[in-house]
């Protein structure tokens, strides 16, 4: 390991023997673990739509994402632990979007990138689109711009080894055994419009209640 890694996992407070420095670094196995999670996050290769250029920008030499740990983009859902959701989102694609997150392995991390993904952007009232992957998806980064600079992705995927910086093992759902925090995230299916399955209930209580007559108005 290079001398800057190794100052990197060293826990402060603990002084290292001036004999030894460079070769023995005190730490954590959570801040090892970590270490090595951020520093090989490999990204699934898809986009969907004009924010897809900008994130092949950023892997390309001007701006060149390998320079931390982020340059081996993966074209199967099972050998990736980032989905970024780089376009906007329409409701056609939104199944097959949800079906290569729950293919992924965990730990699995999802970036929206850009307005369309983040929140619809400037076809959030179109009927075809879907205003925001946070419905269907957990989101760990949000990247704002329409689109957003190859700078603004690489900024984006900087906070989210920062955020991966502070997880621990022990608290962490692919660590810790919560069977109920590792349940797949159910597929959206296209029909009039897109149904998210988690709402069904809701959406049969509402029918019901429509279906009823209204009370007769009391007289006077």
């Amino acid at each position: 390991m290079k001398d800057e890694d190794l100052r990197d996992l060293n826990l402060p407070g603990y002084e290292i023997p001036p004999e030894l420095a460079g070769q023995l670094a005190i730490t954590t196995l959570d801040r090892v673990y970590n270490f090595g999670r951020r520093s090989s996050i490999w990204p699934m290769m898809f986009g969907l739509a004009c924010c897809a250029i900008e994130m092949i920008c950023a892997q390309a030499g001007r701006y060149d994402m390998a320079r931390f740990g982020m340059e081996v983009m993966r074209p199967s859902p099972r050998q990736s632990d980032v989905m970024i959701v780089a376009g906007t989102v329409t409701k056609k694609m939104m199944p097959a979007i949800v079906r290569l997150y729950n293919q992924m392995a965990e730990p699995k991390y999802v970036v929206a990138m850009g307005a369309c993904a983040s929140g619809g952007g400037p076809f959030k009232e179109g009927y075809n689109v879907v205003a925001g992957i946070d419905k269907y998806l957990p989101v760990d980064v949000y990247i704002p711009g329409c689109p957003p600079t190859p700078q603004a992705l690489v900024a984006g995927m900087i906070k989210l080894q920062e955020k991966i910086d502070k997880q621990s093992i022990k608290h962490v759902r692919w660590y810790d055994g919560k069977k109920e925090d590792s349940v797949a995230v159910a597929i959206p299916y296209l029909g009039p419009d897109l149904i998210d399955p988690r709402r069904i209930p809701e959406i049969k209580a509402k029918s019901m209640e429509l279906a009823q007559p209204p009370a007769p108005a009391a007289e006077a």
